[in-house]
């Protein structure tokens, strides 16, 4: 298990966590009812943090962000020589936490996507993990959130009897969510990206050794080519010419403090 906390990638700090720390840190605050905000992040995730600093402080203040991507692996091997051999991709922790969470019969709730996708998720789940017990399904309603209906949402997780929530909203939605929503609860959330979409089927998975070589950007730059062009073709150099300036000391990259207030809108 390997677990050497958090360390500066371009003054967004990011754990140096391998799945087997990343599970059992958010099993641990599910067992004891206690809350925690949990996000992974790849290149996009962590540029969306540099070009924005409240966003920045936001993910500062996250209890575990992982290296989803290998180039965010890469950065705290670089940076900081953290020896870690493999990302903690959002997916497959996503499973893990699962298979760990049916195993010790922790319930689960389900926040974010279409009902549509929902509906598919849901019977995939049930059949990969037979003893999984899901507190509650909830699609997003694709607006801000209204005056009082953030404690709404978190009395109908508590109610539900969940002891952790997977959010699934996109980068950076889910993060805000998960950060505006952690006060609330009394349990982890975990924001899990295309996870939904992908354990549901609606989006192939690249093959291993593209994923292995960091190339798994391409492969979704070629599915979605329209809706992610951007991401990928401007952000990918940005975040490796800072990275390069970080490790050669042309660039501080001061992380700011985390933030503690509680942002007055965001989408649910």
């Amino acid at each position: 298990m390997i677990d050497k906390g958090k360390r500066n990638v371009l003054g967004v700090l990011v754990d140096a966590v391998d799945y087997e720390a990343a599970s059992e840190r958010l099993i641990e605050a599910a067992r004891e009812r206690r809350p925690l905000a949990m996000t992974a992040l790849a290149v996009h995730g962590v540029m969306t943090g540099v070009l924005d600093p409240a966003h920045n402080a936001r993910l500062n203040a996250f209890d575990l962000v992982t290296p989803d991507g290998q180039p965010v692996r890469w950065g705290l091997n670089l940076l900081h020589g953290a020896g870690l051999t493999d990302r903690v991709y959002g997916p497959t922790l996503t499973l893990r936490v699962l298979q760990r969470c049916a195993d010790e019969g922790l319930p689960v709730y389900l926040y974010g996507s279409t009902e549509e996708t929902l509906a598919r998720l849901v019977p995939k789940l049930e059949q990969m993990f037979p003893a999984l017990k899901l507190a509650g399904v909830e699609s997003s309603k694709f607006r801000s959130v209204q005056p009082g209906e953030e404690v709404e949402i978190a009395d109908r997780i508590r109610d539900s009897g969940a002891r952790l929530v997977l959010v699934g909203l996109g980068c950076p939605r889910q993060e805000i969510f998960a950060y505006a929503m952690r006060p609330l609860l009394d349990m982890p959330l975990m924001a899990v990206g295309a996870a939904f979409d992908y354990h549901a089927g609606l989006l192939r998975k690249p093959p291993s050794w593209m994923q292995r070589y960091a190339l798994e950007w391409l492969w979704r730059l070629g599915l979605e080519p329209k809706r992610l062009w951007r991401r990928y073709v401007i952000l990918n150099p940005k975040y490796l010419s800072r990275l390069g300036a970080q490790k050669l000391g042309m660039w501080q990259a001061i992380p700011p403090p985390a933030a503690t207030d509680r942002p007055t809108s965001f989408a649910v």
